[in-house]
């Protein structure tokens, strides 16, 4: 990819992140709306678990928005996105059930999940030379006769 795309690339994906957090992320979670209580004690980790993840959603939002964090941001996001999956697939299921609350009834909410997880991991590969310890490789390479 060209140097001068990658800074777009990675803001596009950045505000992907920002817009599906902030349309299902830290708000809902941390105020204690009816949803997210449902979701989480469908989880079986109501209060303290919607709590934890509200709290590490908001400071990814924040990661994300700083140039010298984002890296940070995409690694966080993507760890909670990993985890959203795997609740869905392991107790919620793809599509959420009428029964957990009628507001998440269908799959829209695994697809938020899935769509943030790879956005960032599109920021970790646009951003591959900032990761800490590994990073110094992939910024050598960077600067090689391909690049």
């Amino acid at each position: 990819m060209a140097q001068a795309k990658k800074p777009i690339v990675s803001w596009i994906l950045q505000v992907i992140i920002v817009v599906i957090f902030l349309m299902a992320g830290p708000i809902p979670k941390l105020t204690g709306a009816e949803g997210a209580i449902a979701l989480f004690t469908e989880l079986g980790a109501e209060p303290m678990g919607r709590y934890a993840v509200g709290a590490f959603e908001a400071i990814a939002i924040i990661l994300i928005l700083v140039p010298k964090t984002t890296i940070f941001g995409a690694l966080l996001t993507a760890g909670l996105m990993a985890g959203a999956m795997m609740g869905h697939i392991t107790k919620l299921g793809i599509s959420i059930s009428a029964d957990v609350h009628p507001d998440l009834e269908g799959p829209m909410m695994f697809v938020m999940a899935v769509v943030a997880f790879l956005s960032a991991l599109g920021i970790l590969a646009v951003r591959r030379a900032q990761l800490p310890i590994i990073g110094s490789k992939f910024a050598a390479d960077a600067s090689g006769p391909d690049a």
